[in-house]
């Protein structure tokens, strides 16, 4: 079952094509998530798997799992699920934060259908319609907790799914639900009750993408797209069963369940588990260094916000010589924030290009590459093809017509990693190709040695009349001013232009800048006067994902609502009370405007001063 071992560092392409050709008759070593769990159970036995902290004090408690009882709770989990109804076509939907106990669900799910981790920040709404969209026969959800609001809408949606067959409550039996432990306890642990035999090919999990507003899309992984990126990432950052890496993302996430998850576990290694609150636990973001030096971390997975956080604080004073090496995902990593981190402290930052739709990961830098090649998000993981496709605008990709080495595209990515589509596959055109492409969405290019670098979003750029402006080029400038931590550039609805540049920023703690200031400054180092930021927005912090992505969505609907309050202000001189609300759904951005107190012409006024700007509104008037 085994793939044949290459013990050998990957360095750079000429490595990586090596791998390629010494595993080009078989690449994975395993058919499924539960085999390759199996393989950790025999491999690596009683070291341990996962270590979870109770609390984010370091020193605390904590309670650790090895690879066999992770492999006998997941099997346990999956013998149950077969017992409640789930089949392979059946999924096993889950609500809870990255501890133990949700990896037993999430594996088990695999191992007896298909499992479904879903955002604990959506609505009920939108619980419930991935609930029904992936035919959930089982929802796990974590009982009551102080910091966490999920049982309540776990008990909504059990109210509101009538395909579901089971609740189970994780941390005892709640409100009629069995408590998931107790449930799985009397299964056997060794083998799958169900006698299925599931190959590379199977549907393992649909994934849900599109943010935490409008209606979210599910990517369908098969077995193999989860083992390709898993086991990618062993290899291209050398895990080590004496590795420790803490992950403190949420399952429902590639990079909390696939990339920082399932890759460690691969190798052997150990992950930590930082609380139910992961890295939005203060003490553990206050104290991160302490940890990693009391449980010997190797590996630092990270966001560029962590990376922020990070670099806020001190040198630390503790022994942190265990640490070989700092992966970051989930958005385009700024240069600046980078080489300031390796500078700090020499710990030597590694990038990862990846999204939902490719089970994690697209491209990464190899942990012992020689130097991080600057702005680069790495290489095409093995047996993967990445090119930057033809760009004729945000809804015209040709993967036909691959740029040439060094001129931007949209990046394309095929190969063991990519999903074969959407569970509503009328969502797949735009996105999937007939041949295999997964279509990034990402400007970009590959360089003449194979590194692939993401320098925007082909529908985050902002468009100034006809020219296009990359909003990465604007926040890399931006982010130089010595004040500033963040930034988000995005474009702001106008009449005349269509759009224009502006920049939300949050700067680093204890220091100050005015909007002026950092104008000024920005103004001279961009060579394009036209993407040059037109306004600048100082704000407590940048919006977040769950995951720590800027949220830009967020901003583009503050940018609404100011530019259309601005452009409404003659009625409120007039005595109008107005009211503009941004919102976004699946159709996109758009607004509600309410006018109190309008004169009977009101609708045709608003229509005159918002004439040009390319955003939908409704307006409702009362008295």
């Amino acid at each position: 079952m085994n793939a044949p071992a290459t013990n050998r560092k990957i360095r750079n392409r000429a490595d990586v094509r090596k791998l390629e050709d010494a595993t080009r008759e078989r690449f994975l070593p395993a058919d499924s998530t539960w085999d390759l769990l199996a393989r950790g159970r025999d491999l690596y036995g009683d070291r341990t798997a996962f270590r979870y902290l109770e609390t984010g004090t370091p020193g605390g408690p904590s309670a650790d799992l090895s690879h066999a009882d992770l492999f006998a709770r997941v099997t346990q989990a999956a013998n149950l699920f077969t017992d409640l109804g789930v089949g392979p076509d059946d999924a096993v939907a889950m609500l809870a934060p990255n501890i133990p106990e949700a990896h037993f669900a999430l594996w088990g799910g695999e191992a007896a259908g298909r499992a479904c981790p879903v955002n604990n920040l959506l609505n009920a709404d939108h619980i419930v319609e991935l609930v029904e969209a992936v035919g959930a026969k089982v929802l796990v959800a974590l009982g009551p907790d102080p910091n966490l609001n999920i049982w309540s809408r776990a008990l909504e949606v059990r109210d509101r799914a009538p395909g579901l067959n089971a609740v189970l409550s994780i941390g005892g039996a709640q409100d009629g639900a069995d408590d998931f432990a107790s449930a799985i306890s009397g299964y056997p642990a060794d083998r799958l009750t169900s006698g299925r035999r599931i190959g590379q090919g199977d549907i393992a999990s649909c994934f849900h993408t599109g943010g935490t507003t409008g209606a979210p899309k599910l990517a369908l992984h098969t077995h193999g797209n989860e083992l390709h990126v898993s086991w990618s990432a062993c290899l291209m950052l050398d895990v080590r069963p004496d590795d420790a890496a803490i992950n403190g993302f949420p399952l429902f996430h590639v990079a909390g369940s696939m990339v920082f998850g399932l890759a460690f576990l691969a190798g052997g290694a150990g992950v930590v588990l930082p609380t139910r609150l992961g890295m939005r636990h203060p003490d553990i973001v206050a104290r991160y260094w302490e940890h990693v030096a009391e449980h010997r971390i190797s590996i630092l997975p990270a966001v560029p916000t962590t990376l922020a956080a990070l670099l806020s604080q001190p040198v630390p004073q503790t022994d942190i010589s265990s640490v070989r090496g700092l992966i970051i995902g989930g958005s385009p990593l700024p240069t600046e924030m980078a080489d300031a981190f390796e500078e700090n402290f020499g710990i030597p930052v590694r990038n990862v290009f990846g999204m939902t739709e490719s089970s994690g990961i697209i491209a990464m830098e190899p942990v012992h590459a020689p130097a991080r090649v600057g702005g680069s998000c790495g290489l095409p993981l093995p047996h993967t093809e990445v090119i930057a496709a033809a760009f004729d605008g945000p809804d015209s990709v040709d993967v036909s017509r691959p740029m040439p080495a060094g001129e931007t595209g949209v990046l394309a990515a095929r190969g063991g990693n990519i999903s074969p589509g959407y569970t509503d596959a009328a969502r797949n055109p735009g996105a999937f190709t007939d041949d295999g492409w997964l279509i990034s969405g990402d400007l970009g290019h590959v360089d003449g040695e194979g590194y692939v670098f993401v320098t925007g979003r082909s529908k985050d750029v902002i468009i100034r009349g006809a020219h296009n402006i990359d909003p990465a080029m604007v926040e890399e400038i931006v982010n130089r001013h010595p004040a500033v931590e963040m930034s988000a550039a995005i474009g702001q609805p106008d009449a005349y232009a269509g759009e224009l540049p502006v920049v939300y920023v949050a700067l680093k703690p204890g220091t100050t800048a005015t909007e002026a200031e950092i104008l000024a400054f920005v103004a001279p180092l961009i060579a394009e006067r036209p993407a040059a930021p037109k306004r600048v927005h100082i704000l407590p912090a940048l919006p977040q994902t769950a995951l720590g992505k800027v949220f830009k969505p967020a901003l583009r609907l503050q940018s609404i609502e100011r530019v259309f309050g601005e452009a409404l202000a003659p009625l409120r001189e007039e005595g109008v009370s107005v009211s503009v609300t941004g919102q976004h759904s699946a159709a996109g951005l758009s607004a509600h405007i309410a006018l109190g107190g309008a004169p009977a012409d009101a609708k045709e006024r608003v229509r005159s001063l918002l004439r040009g700007f390319p955003v939908d509104y409704e307006v409702e008037i009362s008295a």
